[in-house]
């Protein structure tokens, strides 16, 4: 029997290639109607939609993704600190 392909992902933070499941998904919602950006958010499931970036369960690759702009880069606009400190929050929560 042929074995199942492990779909593979980039950490945005540290840049090694992991299985999907071992990363966690940040999100940015599509654009609502109202003009209005899309919000930007972990995504523990892996279900919501919009444009997603892959890091490590390991608050150290959320910093050095932060340090060097690149989940800024991935989205095409600025992120709040508010947003960063949030994330941080939730993956110590989940077991970082």
């Amino acid at each position: 029997m042929r074995q199942k392909r492990v779909p593979m992902r980039m950490c945005t933070g540290c840049g090694e290639m992991k299985p999907k499941k071992e990363l966690v998904r940040v999100v940015k919602a599509p654009d609502r109607e109202d003009g209005s950006g899309g919000e930007i958010s972990l995504d523990l499931t892996g279900k919501k939609p919009g444009r997603g970036a892959y890091l490590c369960r390991d608050p150290e690759c959320l910093r050095a993704a932060r340090k060097a702009r690149r989940l800024e880069k991935a989205f095409s606009c600025r992120i709040p600190d508010e947003v960063y400190c949030r994330m941080e929050e939730e993956i110590a929560g989940h077991g970082g």
